[in-house]
């Protein structure tokens, strides 16, 4: 079950995916386009071709767990920023339909090195 959390890292695939892909080629992109092992235990995160559909692929201990949403109406936002990092509440947003370019957020106490 997915549970989005500040612990897990999220890495966003910023080339537009075609959906008929399943977990094997999803998890091929991971390791030779991100660079990243896809058996690590974070999320990578793809936008369809459309940007009605996303899909997140993570390892969930003894499998790959393949989650998948498609609108019925409107579109996933790719974000424009050139980073692939998102934090939990990024994705968070980006699911329920909120532009993360006009989100602004209040100044909190970050402990040392958690920038």
């Amino acid at each position: 079950m997915l549970a989005l959390s500040s612990a897990t890292r999220y890495f966003l695939y910023e080339q537009p995916t075609d959906m008929r892909y399943g977990i094997q080629a999803l998890a091929g992109i991971v390791r030779n386009k991100l660079g990243f092992d896809p058996m690590s235990g974070d999320v990578f995160i793809f936008i369809g071709k459309r940007g009605d559909q996303i899909r997140l692929l993570q390892w969930d201990q003894d499998g790959f767990a393949l989650y998948i949403k498609r609108l019925e109406r409107g579109t996933f936002e790719r974000p424009r920023s050139p980073k692939s990092l998102l934090s939990s509440r990024e994705l968070g947003l980006l699911l329920q339909g909120v532009r993360l370019e006009s989100v602004r957020y209040r100044k909190r106490y970050m402990a040392a090195g958690r920038q």
